[in-house]
Parts: C-alpha cells; sequence; structure tokens
C-alpha cells in the first residue's frame, strides 16, 4: 500500500485530500506545517508528498528543496498561487508536479496515480544508454558527460533520458508532455521550454545537443555522427 503524505496547514483541505485517497486504497498521513512536514517525511519515507507552499514554520518552497536534496520522493505542490512564476519556481525547485486550489480532489488523485506510476519500478532494470560522451544510466539516475557525472533533477532526468531512447527523432511538446509528465499532466506545454533550457545549460560539454526543429518541437542530436 502506498503513503502519502499530505502537507497542508488548512485542516478541511487535509481532510478533503485524506478521504479521497483513502477511497483509492491508500494509506493518508498528514502534517500541518514544514517543520512537521521534514519530521514526517524522515521518519515514515512515503510514497509521495502532497505540498502546500504557504505555510508556518518552513514554506512549501524550502521543505521541497530540503527533501529533494535528501531524496527522490516525488512531490506534488498544492497551492493557491497560481501564476506562471510560482509554477516554474515550484518545478525548479524539485516538484513533480503543480495543482492549483481551489482544485478537484478526482483531478489530485489521478495526478497521484500518474506521478505513482512513472517512478514505480520495473522488473528488469534498464540499461545504460551511451550517445557521444554522454551515459544516462535508468537504473541508478545518473547521468555523466566524459566521464564527470551531471546533478539533474528529477524532471530533467525523465526528459534527457526520453530524448535519448529517440535520439535523431523530432518530438513535439504534447508527445514529451505524455511521454514525461505523462496523459493526466494538465499543465502548460512551456514546461518543456524551461527544462530544455536548464538540460542545455547542464550538457554544456556534451557532444550531445537538444536541437529546436521550429514550430515542431526537439530532438537530441550527436554532433560526432551529425
Amino acid at each position: 500500500m502506498s503513503t502519502i503524505l499530505v502537507v497542508d496547514d488548512e485542516k478541511n483541505i487535509v481532510q478533503l485530500v485524506r478521504m479521497y485517497l483513502t477511497n483509492e486504497g491508500y494509506q493518508v498521513e498528514a502534517a500541518y506545517d514544514g517543520k512537521e512536514a521534514l519530521e514526517k517525511a524522515r521518519q515514515m519515507k512515503p510514497s509521495l508528498v502532497i505540498l502546500d507552499l504557504m505555510m508556518p514554520q518552513l514554506d512549501g518552497l524550502e521543505v521541497c528543496k530540503q527533501l529533494r536534496r535528501e531524496g527522490d520522493v516525488p512531490i506534488i505542490v498544492l497551492s493557491a498561487r497560481d501564476d506562471d512564476v510560482d509554477r516554474i519556481v515550484g518545478l525548479e525547485v524539485g516538484a513533480d508536479d503543480y495543482v492549483c486550489k481551489p482544485f478537484n480532489p478526482r483531478e489530485l488523485v489521478a495526478r497521484v496515480k500518474a506521478v505513482l506510476r512513472r517512478v514505480r519500478p520495473t522488473d528488469q532494470p534498464p540499461q545504460p544508454l551511451v550517445i557521444g560522451n554522454l551515459r544516462i544510466d535508468p537504473a541508478r539516475r545518473e547521468v555523466s558527460v566524459d566521464g564527470k557525472p551531471v546533478a539533474l533533477r528529477a524532471k530533467e532526468f525523465d526528459l534527457l533520458h526520453t530524448f535519448a531512447r529517440h535520439e535523431g527523432l523530432v518530438l513535439d511538446r504534447e508527445r514529451l508532455l505524455n511521454l514525461v509528465w505523462g496523459f493526466d499532466y494538465l499543465g502548460d506545454s512551456r514546461t518543456i521550454d524551461v527544462h530544455v533550457t536548464w538540460l542545455r545549460e547542464k550538457l554544456a560539454g556534451s557532444t550531445c545537443r537538444i536541437q529546436t526543429v521550429w514550430g515542431i518541437g526537439y530532438k537530441l542530436v550527436n554532433n560526432e555522427t551529425s
């Protein structure tokens, strides 16, 4: 049974989310401020965290940063902040998804299921991919360029791995969203552009590059063979 940690200082929100998740068979634990959230996350090792941004003690962004430094637990941000800047910041600090208040609890449950599907391990560990001087190890979720490790956030890794599995093929934004974020993702497709920008910066020394195909999308190109 997957355990979900719901973090929100509004008890009615916690009760609502708990009811819907419990009905779907999840075990639900709650925390009502940022400090309690970190303590419970460290103790119980949840399968996923639903995290409000505006909380006492520590705000959600700081909690997200600390959780991401300590591990790869999936995080869905649940916030009343609905502008693009807050969405991008939430994704930048490591959130896997972003849901705005007021929200449809059924949609939230669908997003929880989608995120857990994406992170669930497979029976056979996938083999590393080597393209030029770029090496991607899906089982260890490690990336290196010329043997030097490259630190990537969770979604940056997933996006790069997707490009590598489709080397040379043009992938439009909608397909990338479906492959990386899942069919249940209802966010803005501009998140693809943001993540591509981050990847280009971090892979600056690689023989591989993410090429823009104007009006369509992107593809991964190996400069040694192109």
